[in-house]
């Protein structure tokens, strides 16, 4: 039986970042994979959703300024392909060329994986035949799934999940998107921006995005509705069928009214489940939580040489901080002692129309848990780069202590090219550091970061534009107790320096 260092079992993102960190240590690793090497993060989630963004974008753009413009989607079909291929293929050439350079630390088998004992494998290949391998530890990396609901007939046809819209061969003239999370918003705004696909989405609280500040979704809302997407706030499904190919879907409302309307297509956007069925962890004794998924602790389960990362603990599905884990794992097995990894400080886009990214805390946050915080808001109207875009739809906000510390607690940017103003703001908050060096940069202009740089001089009392002339524009307000009061500086005169 062959013996290694670390068994990694699932070749999508964590997996693979997993499997690449262990070789920094000179570890002999097994990598397993039972489909298809990068997961859902290349064909059926990240890499070919946000590439249907980028076009939708795209597409969006051109018909502002050619209304009469059609898509052939076709040609869109035919760009997520080459897209996945690239990627695929950057990542297959990879783990060969690995295997001939490093016989005697890396090896890649393609197979189902199944725990015999907490240090034993079986690979079970798709000829029939199968083996065990054994090793110090085990990382288990098997991703998730879309979340199906056993009162919907999804067939990934008609009624699809994330993971059928690569089975639509052409646009459908009528949408109706089940969840309005971050996902179901996405498909949304990318089935809208598109122009030849009515969408409706279905919103059982009285906004979008739930989980965000209601600034927020207040722009996102109206960017959907502006591209003819019908918000169905306050809505619950009574039931959704197939019915002569087509969906018919009927709605109930909080003042009792109902609603039948009929769509060619349907888009499930519920959750995730992670991947933790048939693969014997009854074997090895690890346990799941109360969701289903791996319990862990700082990514160790509770059996003491096996790890988890990703999706299949379902704490936070996204590619970045599954990597983050599972290279985090390979550390704690294999390197000096580390710092728990935090989970307070991540950095997220969300792909909507305009794009939003935030990090840290946001405003509902700060007061649901009592955090008395001051803000500034700017809007993008003001910043040259967005101008020079014709996209000044939205905003910067920054939220800060509410002492002399000003110490930022959390940042939202709602606009075009938002994500290319975030990571600053989020190193400044990872390391605890002061918001002085960063707002007396010498920032590229024109950009969109300048609207940080001009956030924190608000925070200074020393912009360029003042809040007091440009009210409906720069926004400064302290909020404590839940009360949110209106101020023209966050900072007396003899601060600003």
């Amino acid at each position: 039986m062959e013996h290694y260092d670390l068994i990694v079992i699932g070749g999508g993102p964590s997996g693979y970042a997993g499997a690449m960190r262990a070789l920094d240590f000179n570890k002999k690793v097994l990598l397993i994979e039972k489909k298809r090497i990068g997961g859902a993060g290349v064909y059926d989630g990240v890499l070919t959703s946000k590439t249907l963004w980028e076009l939708s974008q795209k597409i969006s753009s051109i018909r502002e300024m050619i209304p009469e413009y059609n898509v052939n989607y076709q040609d869109i079909v035919n760009t997520l392909k080459e897209a996945v291929y690239e990627r695929k293929t950057q990542m297959t050439v990879h783990l060969n060329l690995l295997q001939k350079q490093q016989p005697d630390l890396f090896s890649y088998e393609k197979g189902t994986a199944s725990f015999i004992d907490k240090h034993t494998i079986a690979i079970k290949k798709e000829d029939g035949t199968s083996k065990q391998v054994s090793a110090d530890y085990i990382l288990i990396a098997t991703g998730s799934r879309p979340r199906y609901l056993s009162h919907i007939p999804i067939d990934e046809k008609i009624i699809m999940t994330s993971d059928g819209v690569k089975n639509l061969s052409e646009l459908p003239e009528s949408l109706v998107v089940l969840g309005a999370g971050v996902i179901g918003c996405e498909f949304a705004t990318i089935f809208s921006n598109m122009g030849k696909t009515k969408v409706y989405l279905i919103d059982k609280a009285d906004r979008i995005l739930p989980f965000e500040d209601e600034d927020v979704a207040e722009v996102i809302s109206e960017s959907l509705q502006k591209h003819g997407a019908t918000i169905h706030h306050g809505s619950a499904l009574k039931r959704m069928e197939i019915k002569n190919g087509k969906v018919e879907y009927e709605l109930e409302y909080k003042d009792g009214k109902t609603e039948i309307i009929i769509v060619d297509k349907a888009l499930v956007s519920v959750g995730r489940v992670a991947n933790v069925e048939h693969i014997g962890l009854e074997n090895a004794g690890v346990k799941l939580n109360e969701r289903g998924s791996i319990w862990d602790d700082d990514t160790q389960t509770n059996v003491s040489n096996i790890y988890v990362a990703g999706d299949a603990t379902t704490d936070m599905a996204l590619v970045n901080v599954g990597e983050r884990e599972a290279r985090h794992a390979v550390v704690r097995m294999f390197g000096p002692t580390i710092k728990p990894l935090s989970y307070q400080n991540i950095s997220t886009i969300m792909f909507l129309n305009p794009e939003v990214a935030s990090v840290g805390m946001s405003e509902q946050d700060c007061k649901r848990k009592g955090v008395a915080h001051k803000v500034v808001k700017l809007d993008f109207s003001t910043n040259a780069r967005a101008i020079a875009m014709r996209k000044t739809k939205g905003f910067f906000k920054i939220i800060v202590t509410n002492d002399n510390g000003m110490r930022i607690l959390g940042m939202r940017v709602v606009g075009e090219h938002a994500s290319s103003a975030i990571q600053a703001v989020a190193y400044l908050i990872h390391t605890n550091q002061g918001i002085r060096e960063l707002a007396d940069m010498m920032h590229p202009h024109p950009s969109i970061i300048e609207g940080v740089q001009e956030c924190l001089r608000m925070l200074l009392g020393k912009s360029i534009y003042k809040p007091s002339i440009f009210k409906d524009k720069l926004k400064c307000y302290v909020c404590e107790n839940n009360v949110c009061t209106p101020v023209e500086s966050l900072v007396s005169s003899s601060n600003q320096h």
